[in-house]
C-alpha cells in the first residue's frame, strides 16, 4: 500500500456526518425497519473513506479497474452505505426513501448485481473478510494498484471464517487489505462481553499477523489518520478497531442496544434529527 493522504476539511467532513446519520435515520424511519443504530456507529470511518481522500474511486465509472474497494461485511448496516453511495454520486438521494420496498434495489442488505458501487453482497455474517482477501490477492495476480477495506462488526467477528481469512490475509502477505472492527459493543440480543472480550481484540489481530492500532472511530481526526496510515502501510495486512457507539447522536437510540433492527418511528423522528442538528 503506498500513496500519500493530505488532511481534509474536518469541518466539513464533521457536517457530512451529520447530514449521513440523517440520511440513515430518515430512510429507516420510512421503511419502518432496518438497522439504524449498526448504521449510525459507522458513520465517521465511511465518511473518512469515502470523502477524506483516502478511498480512489469514481462515480461516473464505478467498474473502473484500479478503484479501492470497499466491503460492507456487516450488511445489516446498508442504510449507511447507501446514504454514502448517494452522496457520492453512485445512486440518486431520492432513491434512499425506497429502502427495502419491493421494488427497490435498495435492499435491507447490500445487492452487488443492483446497486452500482456495492463490491459484494453481503449479510451472511463472517464472510466479508475472505472475499476482501480475494479482491486483494486479485489485485496482485492483474498487476493493479488498489486498496481493500472491509468493515466488520464486533459481534460478526465471533464467526470462525473471519479468523481463517486473517490467517490467510497474513500468510501471503497482503499489503492491500485493511480490516476495520466497528467495536460498538452490541450485537443483536446482548453486549459483546456476554460472548467475547473487546479488550483482547488488537493483541487478537496482532497475533494473527496484522498491523494493528485502535481509534475513538467518532474522532476524525483519529480516524481519518489511522485509515491513511493503514493504506499506505506495505508489510502486510493492517486492522483498525474503532470504538464506537451504537445509534451515535441520538440520546434515546445510544441508551437502548433494542433498536438494533428498528427504525424510528416516524412519530419521533423530528425529535431524533433535531439532536443530530
Amino acid at each position: 500500500m503506498t500513496g500519500t493522504h493530505t488532511a481534509p476539511d474536518f469541518d466539513r467532513l464533521a457536517e457530512l456526518s451529520k447530514s449521513l446519520r440523517r440520511d440513515v435515520l430518515t430512510m429507516t424511519s420510512e421503511a419502518g425497519s432496518g438497522h439504524p443504530t449498526s448504521s449510525m456507529s459507522a458513520v465517521e470511518v465511511m465518511a473518512s473513506l469515502y470523502f477524506g481522500g483516502i478511498m480512489k474511486y469514481d462515480a461516473k465509472n464505478p467498474k473502473m479497474p484500479d478503484r479501492d474497494r470497499f466491503i460492507l461485511s456487516k450488511g445489516h448496516a446498508s442504510p449507511i452505505l447507501y446514504a454514502v453511495l448517494a452522496e457520492a454520486g453512485y445512486i440518486q438521494k431520492d432513491q434512499l426513501n425506497t429502502l427495502r420496498r419491493i421494488d427497490s434495489p435498495l435492499e435491507g442488505h447490500p445487492n452487488m448485481l443492483r446497486v452500482p458501487g456495492v463490491e459484494a453482497s453481503t449479510g451472511s455474517l463472517g464472510q466479508g473478510l475472505s472475499m476482501g482477501l480475494g479482491h486483494a490477492l486479485s489485485a496482485k495476480l492483474d498487476n493493479l494498484d488498489y486498496n481493500v477495506f472491509v468493515m466488520m462488526g464486533d459481534g460478526e467477528i465471533q464467526e470462525g471464517q473471519v479468523w481463517e481469512a486473517a490467517m490467510a490475509a497474513a500468510n501471503f502477505g497482503v499489503s492491500n487489505l485493511v480490516a476495520i472492527v466497528d467495536l460498538n459493543g452490541y450485537q443483536q440480543t446482548a453486549p459483546v462481553t456476554k460472548v467475547t472480550d473487546p479488550s483482547t481484540y488488537v493483541d487478537k489481530w496482532r497475533a494473527f499477523g496484522w498491523h494493528t492500532v485502535e481509534v475513538d472511530g467518532h474522532d476524525l481526526k483519529e480516524t481519518h489518520a489511522a485509515l491513511a496510515a493503514a493504506a499506505d502501510y506495505s508489510n502486510g495486512p493492517a486492522a483498525i478497531i474503532a470504538h464506537t457507539k451504537k445509534g451515535k447522536g441520538v440520546s434515546f437510540l445510544e441508551e437502548d442496544f433494542s433498536w438494533h433492527g428498528r427504525g424510528v418511528p416516524k412519530d419521533r423522528l423530528a425529535e431524533a434529527l433535531e439532536e443530530i442538528g
